[in-house]
């Protein structure tokens, strides 16, 4: 079969930021596991099947990105969402095709998953400033930026298991954000604290957006999707099925969650 050309969501405008292609994987959900090497000789003496319960999680994902595209990625519970989101930041590693990301890539995915609960804030600034690859200086100069836009004030010198899941990820974003990367990844991210919060991070993210940072957004708010993102793309059990910009996919959305 001839090569599959992702196709080009972006205009022809710009420098590509992000290109996938042909991207499945397969995750192995083993029912029955054989234990070891002689039950699996009885079991193939016995010519009984030996099922590994594979399951694909994507399918031949293909599309490409302009730099300063804004992604919302659709589908429902289940269609390979974070999955996508995952394979792009480079914590899963694709069962078969291609991810090429041009520039720096800030993956916020679970804000605060690289938090160590028994630490301060203030220790985790530094802690997960470094897993996001940081320089201790580089933080301890935007250290007053983050605890103010984390407004946290004297939560910052209390062990993070005693922060509610709200307060985790206002400092998750204020650390992620206080550089602006190329590529930024948000999964579900813009739906924690209060609204008042929401709103600031919302209006931090337009000031990147701005800057031409190039966006993969995932939500459970079309509304919010569709505030900030000029390109979609549709899943459904793993497979690409609509692209393009967003009021035409989030049409094909709408009719699908009518169904």
């Amino acid at each position: 079969s001839g090569q599959v050309h992702p196709a080009h969501i972006g205009g022809n405008m710009g420098k590509t930021a992000l290109k996938v292609e042909d991207v499945s994987i397969r995750f192995n959900l083993s029912k029955e596991k054989v234990d070891n090497f002689k039950e699996l000789i009885i079991k193939k003496i016995k010519g009984e099947k030996i099922r590994f319960n594979e399951f694909w999680a994507l399918k031949n994902v293909s599309f490409r990105l302009n730099k300063g595209d804004r992604l919302g990625i659709l589908g429902l519970n289940g269609a390979g969402k974070s999955t996508l989101l995952k394979v792009i930041a480079g914590v899963y590693k694709p069962t078969t095709g291609k991810v090429t990301r041009y520039g720096h890539i800030a993956p916020m995915i679970e804000l605060g998953a690289g938090f160590d609960p028994n630490y301060t804030g203030r220790e985790n600034i530094f802690l997960y400033g470094s897993v996001l690859g940081f320089s201790r200086s580089f933080l301890e100069e935007k250290y007053q930026e983050i605890l103010d836009f984390s407004e946290l004030g004297e939560f910052i010198d209390v062990p993070i298991k005693n922060y509610s899941s709200g307060m985790k990820a206002r400092l998750g974003f204020s650390i992620a954000t206080v550089v602006e990367p190329e590529i930024l990844i948000l999964d579900e991210v813009l739906s924690v604290g209060d609204a008042k919060f929401r709103k600031k991070c919302e209006k931090k993210m337009q000031r990147m957006f701005d800057h031409g940072v190039t966006v993969l957004f995932v939500s459970h708010s079309l509304a919010q999707v569709k505030r900030l993102c000029n390109k979609a793309i549709l899943l459904e059990h793993g497979q690409l099925i609509a692209q393009g910009n967003i009021e035409d996919v989030s049409t094909v959305y709408e009719k699908m969650l009518d169904d």
